[in-house]
């Protein structure tokens, strides 16, 4: 019975949340302030005239709704939300409504959303009358902090009369959902697309030849080439100097680690951790298909997330999108005894692992140097972690006080402390990556080809 009741309620309640509310502005309160006073003094000085004091609010109230009733019927409105979005981005959110008689001051649309789309769930937009075309339309900018499913749940609309007394407000229930994806900027960005697109000009149908170690064919040593590919025993047999030409090492496997722990949710400049290494490492990953080479990716926090199979073509690329986008933020410590054990029984030949992580002292980063160093005995790792720009801040900041240099030795302890699990690394034979977020990406690109043409990974 009690669910019956509230079926009936919702059924009649439904038509009434869409029918027009009439409603007072900002205007109209502050008119209503400057006439209490009058009527106080009404009161103090003329007992018997008080009528004049609700005779006022009557003719304000009036006023209220025959503004909003000038201010014209609304025929109809949409949202204009895009489907998808990038994370840090910044994307158009716009609203379009028509009316029909009546004259408008102002017309202003809110829509509620989820809080990764905008600050607070909210977006307030202004609208502007068409010049070429009939009705209001207003647009705004949002910026996405994170990845995943971004819903917009209801909308208001509401439109002041021509004396900015009185408005009308209309409110929906909607269903639509933003879809938030990794930043791609970089991939899309012209100088990486005109560097793939020069390392592939004059590609002819034979064997890449390029660093590596693998021998391939002899070439006539001319001015210009580097003198340690020289070939002495056959530039001794043809009395003419001659060159090693090498096959360029292809078909690695190249794993991207994320740790999506509590560490790496933390924001940089506006967006987590995690979503900055997410865009370097599918940077990095497109250059990797490009070149020949397979790629994977593998997430964990306080249990592995995700494993991805290998990738080896270019045209899959969407399919190592979609599995980062799918890497979810956890507030917890991430388990990397557990992740890397798991990551090393998936894998089944030598392979260069990129691990993305971040710690804040000594004590937290054992398990993690550890554990990397297991994994660091069957394949090549490259740690890959962002320099803290707030540390580096407190330490270069002038000792004013006595709190901003507490803080300033504070930070250099830390920052000590970060540079000892580095080194640390390094002796285990780990390549490491130290740098502020936004050199994170072309600087593993540059390490990639170094270790890929050293070919040390295969």
């Amino acid at each position: 019975m009690i669910r019956f009741l509230a079926l009936v309620r919702d059924i009649l309640l439904l038509p009434l949340r869409r029918l027009l509310v009439f409603v007072p502005t900002e205007r109209a309160a502050w008119l209503a302030a400057g006439l209490a006073p009058v009527a106080l003094v009404i009161a103090a000085t003329a007992p018997g005239a008080w009528v004049a004091a609700p005779l006022l609010a009557g003719v304000l109230l009036a006023l209220v709704a025959l503004d909003a009733a000038l201010a014209g019927r609304n025929q109809g409105w949409a949202i204009h939300a895009p489907t998808d979005v990038e994370v840090g981005q910044p994307a158009s959110l716009a609203v379009s409504a028509q009316f029909a008689g009546g004259r408008r001051r102002a017309v202003s649309a809110a829509l509620a959303t989820d809080p990764r789309l905008a600050q607070g769930g909210q977006v307030s937009i202004n609208l502007l009358p068409q010049t070429h075309e009939p009705g209001w339309r207003g647009a705004t900018r949002v910026t996405a902090t994170r990845r995943g499913t971004a819903p917009v749940t209801e909308a208001w609309l509401r439109w002041e009369g021509p004396l900015g007394l009185g408005a009308r407000q209309v409110s929906y229930p909607i269903e639509q959902a933003v879809r938030v994806w990794p930043d791609l900027s970089p991939v899309r960005s012209k100088d990486l697309q005109t560097f793939l697109r020069n390392a592939q000009t004059g590609l002819i149908a034979r064997r890449i030849r390029g660093e590596g170690t693998q021998f391939e064919a002899l070439s006539e040593y001319e001015p210009g080439m580097d003198r340690r590919r020289i070939d002495w025993k056959a530039s001794a047999r043809h009395t003419r100097l001659y060159a090693r030409e090498n096959e360029s090492e292809r078909n690695n496997q190249i794993v991207f680690a994320f740790d999506c722990g509590q560490a790496m949710c933390e924001p940089v400049d506006g967006l987590p951790r995690i979503d900055r290494a997410v865009s370097a490492a599918l940077t990095c990953a497109y250059v990797a298909l490009k070149g020949g080479d397979r790629c994977a990716l593998f997430g964990f926090a306080r249990r592995p997330q995700l494993m991805t199979p290998f990738i080896g073509d270019a045209r899959a690329f969407h399919r190592l999108q979609s599995a980062a986008a799918g890497l979810d933020y956890e507030a917890t410590e991430p388990n990397f005894t557990l992740a890397l054990a798991t990551l090393t029984t998936k894998l089944k030949r030598r392979s260069l692992v990129v691990v993305f992580s971040d710690f804040t002292d000594p004590t937290a980063a054992e398990l993690m140097v550890e554990s990397l160093g297991r994994l660091a005995n069957k394949h090549l790792v490259l740690f890959v972690t962002m320099a803290d720009a707030e540390i580096e801040a407190q330490i270069a900041a002038p000792p004013a006080d006595i709190a901003t240099l507490a803080r300033a030795v504070t930070a250099d302890s830390l920052s000590l402390q970060r540079k000892l699990v580095l080194q640390r690394l390094r002796r285990m034979g780990i390549d490491v990556i130290e740098a502020p977020w936004a050199k994170i990406g072309p600087q593993l690109i540059d390490r990639y080809f170094l270790i890929k043409n050293s070919e040390a990974i295969g």
